[in-house]
């Protein structure tokens, strides 16, 4: 297990880097990162919400089990895939870059780059209800549109990759959102 090889360094996805990830790659393996979970704890006061109408985005909570995808970059592309990487998840250094060991689906280990939601910073949402999760989101519009459609976007993006995620299914209806409630 290492976070470097001649072969390169891997990056883990978890949310919009699984069907978008915008950087060149060797190679794409469906992974599990272990002790985190997919979960609503971010405010958006930008891209899905605004200062005074924050919405919520996604991060890694403590907690459970994450399904995504594992990236491997080659070391040459690596400082420009980092910088991309860097500038994409950290505009408002909500969340804390960190190795971890990811499982590789069929097998194997690799150290990669995850990034986790900041419990210390202001825009840490936590562990809301699902309740106040959907009332944040229903009406909250950004700079990158409204926060119901990144919902239902996540929500169809990772079904498409064979992931099915009751929490946020179940979120989805509640949101009210019509398309993709089977």
């Amino acid at each position: 297990m290492v976070e470097a090889d001649g072969e390169g360094r891997w990056v883990f996805g978890y949310g919009s880097l699984m069907w978008r990830p915008g950087f060149p790659f060797l190679d794409r393996k469906p992974a599990t990162l272990h002790g985190r979970r997919r979960a609503f704890c971010i405010y958006s006061v930008h891209h899905r919400g605004s200062h005074a109408r924050p919405g919520l985005v996604l991060g890694l909570a403590p907690g459970g089990a994450v399904r995504g995808a594992a990236y491997r970059v080659s070391g040459p592309d690596w400082p420009e895939v980092y910088a991309y990487l860097m500038e994409r998840e950290q505009p408002t250094e909500t969340y804390v870059e960190a190795w971890r060991d990811v499982a590789l689906t069929g097998g194997g280990r690799v150290r990669a780059l995850v990034f986790l939601s900041d419990q210390a910073h202001p825009q840490w949402a936590g562990d809301l209800s699902l309740e106040r999760q959907a009332d944040l989101i229903r009406g909250a519009v950004g700079l990158s549109g409204r926060n119901e459609d990144y919902l239902t976007d996540l929500v169809a993006h990772l079904r498409d990759e064979g992931i099915r995620d009751a929490t946020l299914d179940r979120l989805l209806t509640m949101v009210g959102s019509e398309s993709l409630r089977s």
